[in-house]
């Protein structure tokens, strides 16, 4: 268990609650006991007032034989709040097509909900990756925002 943060009990002070040490990670435990990571409170979605975890939409993408890897992120919409959007890279052999778009899209309306399916799907050929291989979200979330990426110094390869 964490005891806190090196040097720093404000910082520290800030993420206890009721004796607890509240990390803003999300997680449920399945009918065996068994519990599952579903994502970070700052990832989560709410789009049309239902909230979304970005693993279940990147999981349902995965499955598609097409996708060889996948984020996805929240992005401002006038209606709905926010939408989904995903980033995928796709798998050898593949290539973008408005076909391909539209299959993925259904494929996690049938796995997830057609609250989830992705609004705007962007191909790649590469994601932003920490040096340790961590995808770097909050630049693809920037990006889908209109914001400045920020410090991209822990990136590997090319950003976006």
């Amino acid at each position: 268990m964490m005891a806190g943060y090196w040097q720093n009990d404000t910082a520290t002070a800030h993420k206890i609650s009721n004796g607890w040490f509240v990390t803003g990670d999300q997680a449920r435990m399945d009918e065996d006991g068994y519990v599952w990571f579903v994502g970070r409170d700052d990832d989560i979605i709410n789009t049309a007032g239902h909230l979304l975890s970005p693993f279940e939409v990147e999981s349902a993408l995965l499955e598609h034989a097409a996708v060889a890897e996948s984020a996805v992120v929240a992005m401002p919409d006038p209606v709905n709040m926010e939408v989904v959007k995903a980033i995928v890279v796709l798998a050898p052999g593949c290539t973008p097509s408005d076909d391909l778009t539209l299959e993925l899209t259904n494929h996690v309306r049938r796995r997830v909900a057609s609250f989830a399916m992705p609004r705007v799907i962007e191909y790649v050929t590469a994601l932003p990756r920490t040096r340790s291989g961590k995808i770097m979200r909050r630049v693809l979330r920037a990006q889908a925002w209109g914001q400045a990426v920020g410090d991209t110094s822990a990136a590997e390869g090319a950003i976006l």
